[in-house]
């Protein structure tokens, strides 16, 4: 076997090992501390609802346990286990002979496809007997079977235009390439950004302005003292899918929009939603989408650049069983391998999105009430069953947001009160 095939099944193996490491770390953790509420949220979370949030997670951290080893399985099956080379093969018979561009979309098209069916049996599973045995699941079969059909149309309509600007790129394979590449993909993620909002979002659930109460008067006042415009404040038909509860920011320009789901407004007090709200306005006030696209933007050009240099490299495609050099199997073999090697990347990025839920919830402190966005963010923790004793190390690689005793004692230090 090649060097560069043992190299590939090594970084597979640590990548799996390292990942399930981490889960069997983040349920012992869990299970240690199950017995007992943490000392700073004693009088605020039941014992009920702390071993409630304890099983929650770890009935999520086995069935990730079986999503990694069926994923690992996948990508051997379809790069050393010949699936890409048996897919490509099955493309150029659709296409009655053609190796160009539209082979090229058939075949990924093909691989989309098929990997979304390994992954529905788990999906199910998850939606419809863990969420449900937790209390989470309010997903029809019919909405399920909706939502599958809609996302791929979508997925397919968004997906089409923009992998055939790649493959031609690829196929050009000039020295600017990859710089066109990049543009391109910029260009196409400020579209989306910018079109998400009132084309695509309401596709999947409906969105109402906020209508006059005492919540929309305090989240009035707060966005004319805090100078921000938006489009509107809009409450969503989450509750349709899930008891889970969020509020976010999202869109840029005359699209830009707040949206909280109707179940967090059932959840919290009007000084509460304030808090909240007050903590999206400041990802905003401090640039932090800007920030995120900026890197983003970095990074991407790096791994186009990449991609490019390895497109003409027999080593690449012969060393993970693929025959075929094309553009198409180039992207797909770069899109498979490459999460391999950014694992190590992953507590730098969770790092920086902590940071920014800092100084949002820093700027909600100097903007609104920070004991009551404590207040607030303890019923979320409680409503969502979201563990208070996560394990340091897990939560690094897979957490974007504080861990609860760090995040509200952040907040504590700027009042001076204890939850």
């Amino acid at each position: 076997m090649p060097d560069i095939s043992l190299l590939f099944l090594a970084l597979v193996a640590s990548n799996l090992g390292i990942k399930l490491w981490l889960n069997q770390r983040q349920t012992g953790n869990v299970l240690r501390y199950q017995a007992t509420v943490p000392t700073a949220f004693t009088k605020v979370i039941s014992l009920e609802a702390h071993q409630k949030a304890a099983a929650y997670t770890c009935a999520k951290d086995r069935l990730n346990q079986w999503a990694l080893l069926i994923d690992t399985l996948w990508l051997l099956i379809l790069t050393l286990g010949g699936g890409i080379n048996v897919l490509y093969a099955f493309a150029v018979k659709i296409c009655v002979g053609d190796a160009g561009l539209l082979t090229g979309l058939v075949f990924l098209l093909s691989l989309g496809v098929l990997s979304g069916l390994i992954d529905l049996p788990l999906s199910i599973y998850r939606q419809f007997s863990l969420e449900a045995r937790f209390g989470f699941n309010r997903m029809t079969p019919k909405l399920f079977i909706t939502d599958l059909l809609r996302n791929a149309l979508v997925s397919l309509i968004i997906a089409l235009p923009l992998l055939s600007l790649i493959l031609w790129l690829l196929d050009l394979a000039t020295p600017m390439s990859w710089l066109w590449a990049w543009l391109s993909w910029m260009a196409f993620n400020a579209l989306l950004l910018f079109i998400y909002p009132v084309v695509i979002a309401p596709l999947f659930n409906k969105f109402t302005p906020m209508p006059d109460s005492v919540h929309k008067q305090k989240l009035d006042a707060l966005l004319q003292r805090c100078g921000f415009s938006a489009a509107g404040l809009f409450v969503m038909d989450g509750s349709k899918r899930s008891a889970h509860a969020n509020a976010y920011f999202t869109g840029f320009g005359k699209n830009r929009r707040i949206v909280l789901f109707d179940t967090l407004i059932n959840q919290l007090s009007p000084e509460q939603l304030e808090a909240v709200l007050a903590h999206e306005i400041g990802h905003y006030q401090c640039q932090h989408l800007q920030k995120r696209l900026a890197i983003m933007a970095l990074v991407s050009a790096g791994l186009l650049w990449s991609l490019f240099q390895l497109l003409h490299a027999p080593w690449f495609y012969n060393a993970l069983g693929v025959d075929a050099a094309n553009p198409a199997t180039a992207l797909a073999l770069f899109s498979l391998a490459m999460p391999l090697c950014l694992l190590p990347l992953t507590p730098l990025s969770n790092a920086l999105s902590r940071k920014h839920e800092y100084e949002a919830d820093a700027y909600a402190a100097q903007n609104s009430n920070a004991q009551e966005l404590i207040n607030a963010l303890i019923t979320m923790y409680r409503e969502n069953a979201a563990t208070l004793t996560p394990d340091a190390l897990y939560s690094l690689f897979h957490d974007s947001h504080p861990p609860a005793t760090l995040r509200i004692g952040h907040l504590q230090a700027q009042t001076g009160h204890h939850p």
